[in-house]
């Protein structure tokens, strides 16, 4: 007999909207980059900043299951939860299991390169001020060259993990019976009774000027340039 389940709030509201806004930014930045439409590319590289440096202080002081002590754990814990991936069984966690907890590393560490090398970024031999980054000018030739490479390799790695990411996603759910999109939108999700515990969720005001602040510090750095 299947134990019975307590819908628990796993996810609260900013680590909702980071997600899906980030996912928006990437898809917004590449097609824009692809057809050339260079102030849309930056806006949407400058928001994609500004939400990966929100994320990284909602990690540090925001709600419980949300912060990276919380939800990091050793290499050796994501294999042992790999090698047991194929046997189906119930979704207990309240946070990242751990090796999504590492896939969440390596995916911010990556948009974290590609937003802030696409600030030193050139895009055309003139320097058009539509076709660089807004602190291209602040750097020798050479480093915004190095700079721009870096950029263009570095999406093909990021998309390479985003395509990883969905299909782990796509496999926990025909393999292991485990949903992890839906709770990604609504925020809840049914956990077996005996390991339902609800984490401890953050002042939704503390993100509101979280949000704020990266954001105003983003506009700072455009600026300098």
């Amino acid at each position: 007999m299947a134990e019975k389940t307590v819908t628990v709030k796993v996810w609260d509201g900013w680590v909702r909207a980071f997600h899906w806004m980030t996912a928006g930014c990437v898809l917004v930045s590449y097609l824009s980059a692809k057809s050339g439409a260079w102030n849309l590319h930056y806006l949407s590289g400058y928001t994609l900043l500004a939400l990966v440096l929100f994320r990284i202080a909602w990690g540090l002081v925001g709600s419980e299951n949300a912060r990276f002590w919380a939800f990091i754990r050793s290499p050796l814990a994501a294999l042992r939860q790999l090698a047991k991936f194929r046997r189906p069984e119930p979704d207990t966690e309240v946070t990242h299991n751990p090796a999504g907890a590492w896939m969440v590393v390596a995916l911010l560490l990556l948009l974290a390169a590609q937003a802030v090398s696409g600030l030193f970024a050139n895009h055309d031999v003139g320097f058009t001020y539509s076709q660089h980054g807004p602190l291209a000018n602040a750097v020798s030739e050479a480093t915004s060259e190095r700079m721009t490479n870096l950029h263009v390799t570095l999406i093909n790695v990021l998309l390479a993990f985003i395509g990883l990411h969905v299909a782990a996603v796509v496999a926990y759910r025909l393999v292991k019976g485990q949903d992890l999109v839906v709770p990604m939108v609504v925020g809840t999700k049914a956990i077996p009774e005996s390991h339902a515990r609800a984490p401890r969720h953050a002042h939704p005001g503390l993100g509101l000027l979280l949000a704020g602040a990266a954001g105003v510090f983003v506009w700072w750095v455009t600026r300098l340039g």
